[in-house]
């Protein structure tokens, strides 16, 4: 029986359960908390494979986006159960992989956030109650369903150092001159517990690549300025024909201080966001399955290299 539900909502207590099961059923599952939030939920990896080259994904930096989450934790369940049996994942031998490449996750960057929009924090509960006294200042958008940012109202991608200032200038002049629901940029670049955990983990990793799961628009974002990284519109054109997904260039008020905005700037290799799905978010796990399949080519894709 598999471990990773995709039936229901992705709270982070059940995504901690979820980590906690697969170490322990599969021996080539491995995890650690990075830090935890300000509300104190762990911001936690799940690690799998151990060859010399290094990939990191990771998912819901938005709190509404939450899908993202099992997408990675089932392609990890299904890869170690590949290993396990000695199958394959996505076409390619499983035990080849593995062997070949270490896939470095982090399913869940914004636990305080998903544990608002999925409904895991109560309504009277003072987080809630917080969360609902932000969201009041900003009444176009929908409470708890419009949620993308931390429970302390700063929109995690938009809190890297990477244009930084000008994603300030761009939100600032949208009215989003402090916390709020989505696209406050914070006091600082990596103010942020969860930010400067993700940032200082891909420092210690420091991988060949990395993708950023979002949602939605089935489009595939894949540049940051005029970095030129040999070999990105490639990749990313391949990940495009394997999805269906389009591969395009990010508009210019969303194109500063995200995450992947920063790998590419500091690290000079390829980045890419990956927005899945299709409709208004959060998008209803009924969706789960077809973003799945759409998506299994490019996890494996962007391990291989």
């Amino acid at each position: 029986m598999p471990i990773v539900d995709t039936t229901v909502p992705m709270t982070p207590l059940l995504c901690t359960k979820t980590i906690n099961a697969l170490t322990v059923r599969y021996p080539s599952c491995r995890s650690e908390t990075l830090t935890y939030s300000a509300f104190g939920r762990p911001v936690r990896t799940l690690v799998i494979g151990n060859g010399p080259r290094k990939v990191l994904y990771s998912a819901a930096h938005h709190a509404n986006e939450w899908i993202t989450t099992p997408v990675i934790l089932k392609f990890v369940e299904d890869f170690a159960a590949a290993i396990e049996s000695g199958g394959q994942i996505g076409g390619v031998d499983a035990r080849s992989l593995q062997e070949t490449t270490t896939i470095y996750t982090v399913p869940m960057v914004d636990p305080d956030g998903v544990a608002l929009v999925t409904g895991e924090i109560a309504q009277g509960d003072p987080q809630y109650v917080q969360a609902q006294a932000i969201s009041s200042e900003f009444p176009a958008i929908p409470f708890p369903n419009g949620w993308k940012a931390n429970l302390l109202g700063v929109d995690l991608n938009l809190n890297y150092p990477a244009g930084w200032l000008q994603a300030r200038e761009n939100k600032f002049a949208q009215g989003f001159t402090r916390p709020a629901p989505r696209d406050f940029v914070g006091r600082a670049p990596l103010d942020q517990y969860e930010t400067r955990a993700l940032a200082d983990y891909t420092q210690a990793v420091d991988p060949a690549l990395v993708l950023a799961y979002h949602t939605q628009g089935k489009v595939i974002y894949w540049q940051f300025q005029d970095y030129d990284i040999p070999g990105a519109r490639q990749l990313g054109e391949r990940f495009a024909e394997i999805s269906g997904y389009e591969l395009a260039e990010t508009p210019f008020l969303s194109a500063f201080a995200g995450y992947k905005d920063w790998f590419i700037k500091v690290f000079r290799r390829p980045g890419y966001t990956i927005e899945v799905g299709a409709g208004e978010n959060p998008l209803p796990i009924s969706q789960f399955d077809e973003i799945y399949r759409d998506n299994l080519g490019i996890l494996v894709t962007a391990a291989m290299g």
